[in-house]
């Protein structure tokens, strides 16, 4: 199931704007691609946000 930018709010909290949700989008279906791992996809798109998040502050 590929997901959209938006399915990302409901995964993590931290993409809270249309950019950072695309971003989401694109690594969760990269991963979920290469690896066939939902659960790692999600965990890996919302590590990426939360990395994003703590470089702009």
């Amino acid at each position: 199931m590929p997901w959209e930018p938006e399915d990302a709010p409901r995964h993590t909290r931290k993409a809270d704007t249309e950019e950072l949700c695309r971003i989401w989008a694109e690594v969760a279906n990269k991963v979920l691609a290469e690896t066939g791992d939902e659960g790692r996809a999600i965990r890996t798109a919302n590590a990426v946000i939360a990395r994003i998040r703590r470089n702009q502050s």
